[in-house]
């Protein structure tokens, strides 16, 4: 099927599962409810689980589906949403509450491509991150709320300003030729985020995301990393400056994926701003500094973008139904896109999965790992690419592989053990060995002349 008609054919597909939808502002408690009153319409290909409390002790909770929840299982992608990480922009989290009803809908109904999508995906839906901020701004309501209402979470933090800034560490690896992946966190990093953001932090790191989106308000646009500029160190917040990361060309076919999947965003024109094709790269908008998008590239294995959803931060229930029907075709050809690349398997001669082992694409200086059963998720625009699998105390392999525009590349790699290497480390093991019982001999001797001095 040629590729622009994908969005075209799959919104004909999913014409028919709007009528069961309500379009209501939830808050906390009825949030609660409709997440498991999924859960109980769907209990087989469904989950909810909490990755921790807000400040006032609201649970943060996902909405998994898969056909085998609660299990990863290998070569199947993870992908997740966040909503509603700044508490007054609240169209995503009643997005991502539509979107949890529709695929349960359409999976009961029998729709191959939901059916598709939950049995080869990991979906993980969190419709609101920052639960607190969100009660202050309904409070308020939609025709009086502040532009600021409710925007940080209970301690006045702004959770996107709150994830460890790996960005500066990043720019001053990279003017000394080191790693910008898997940046290690900084020592005092806890006592430094809000429960919401900590909650985050551990929650990405036990899961091996693959692709992700936040959702956002404000604005009509696909913002993609890095959001950080550079020189924003030395300059005003509001420099704009590109900042491509080295996937910058996928993170821009991510974006217009979303944009000219949506009714109006790839128009250009919305909010009295104008983007190209909907999309933009963040530090070009405005640079950002402890975000989320970035923290996610940066940390993890994950690509994330920031989805800018409406104009209107709190819009009207009367909107609800419109602003669904522009963005439900969106939110699942997203995460199809991590279907893509290449994926496959890391193992040793005995067939066991290697954890951790990098996996490296010849041209572009970022690195992703593999999980904990050994599977990799590398997301890739098609082409031909020449990749590399390490792992310490085994020989790397390089193959080159042929990206195609559908489904991932298949590609696995099985690492021999390094026996020279581990056999020289043996004999320096043993002279280090050798010299301690020198040292022994040695030592006590010493001690007494100095003790006497």
């Amino acid at each position: 099927m040629a590729r622009w008609l994908r969005p075209l054919v799959g919104a004909l597909l999913l014409l028919e599962g709007a009528a069961a939808l309500s379009f209501l502002h939830h808050r906390y408690e009825e949030l609660v409810q409709a997440l498991f009153r999924v859960q109980s319409q769907c209990p087989y290909v469904t989950r909810i689980y909490s990755i921790g409390r807000s400040v006032e002790g609201r649970h943060l909770y996902v909405l998994e589906f898969s056909d085998h929840p609660g299990i990863h299982e290998p070569l199947e992608p993870e992908f997740k949403y966040v909503g509603n990480m700044h508490g007054n922009e609240v169209l995503g989290r009643e997005l991502l509450l539509q979107l949890s009803e529709f695929l349960c809908e359409e999976y009961r109904r029998g729709s191959e491509r939901i059916k598709r999508l939950i049995h080869d995906t990991r979906i993980h839906i969190m419709p609101s991150m920052n639960p607190d901020g969100y009660e202050v701004a309904a409070k308020q309501g939609p025709d009086s709320n502040g532009y600021l209402t409710g925007r940080n979470n209970a301690n006045g933090v702004d959770l996107n300003r709150n994830f460890p800034d790996l960005n500066t560490l990043m720019y001053y690896s990279r003017e000394i030729s080191g790693p910008n992946h898997h940046i290690p966190l900084p020592d005092n990093w806890k006592s430094q985020v809000e429960p919401e953001t900590l909650a985050v932090i551990q929650w990405i790191s036990s899961y091996n995301f693959v692709l992700s989106a936040n959702l956002h308000g404000g604005a009509v646009v696909a913002n993609y990393p890095y959001d950080k500029s550079q020189d924003q160190r030395f300059r005003s917040h509001r420099r704009t400056v590109n900042t491509p990361t080295p996937d910058d060309k996928l993170f821009q076919k991510l974006a217009k994926t979303y944009s000219y999947a949506h009714s109006w965003m790839h128009r250009g024109w919305n909010c009295g701003d104008y983007f190209a094709d909907g999309i933009t790269n963040g530090a070009s908008w405005y640079s950002l500094s402890k975000g989320m998008q970035d923290f996610n590239y940066l940390y993890t294995n994950c690509f994330e973008i920031t989805l800018e959803l409406s104009c209107n931060k709190f819009p009207p229930e009367e909107d609800l139904e419109r602003q669904w029907m522009a963005n439900r075709e969106a939110l699942v050809a997203f995460i199809e896109e991590v279907h893509q690349g290449i994926k496959g398997m890391v193992s040793d001669e005995n067939n066991n999965g290697i954890a951790g082992a990098v996996i490296s694409v010849q041209g572009i200086s970022h690195d992703i790992t593999s999980g904990d059963m050994g599977d990799y998720f590398r997301l890739l625009l098609p082409g031909t690419y020449t990749v590399t699998a390490s792992a310490e105390g085994y020989q790397p392999l390089t193959v080159t592989t042929t990206v195609g525009p559908a489904a991932p590349s298949l590609v696995d790699f099985q690492l021999k053990q390094e026996v020279v290497r581990k056999a020289a480390e043996r004999k320096a093991s043993g002279t280090r060995t050798n010299n301690k019982a020198l040292q022994k001999k040695v030592v006590p001797r010493a001690t007494r002349r100095g003790t006497q001095r």
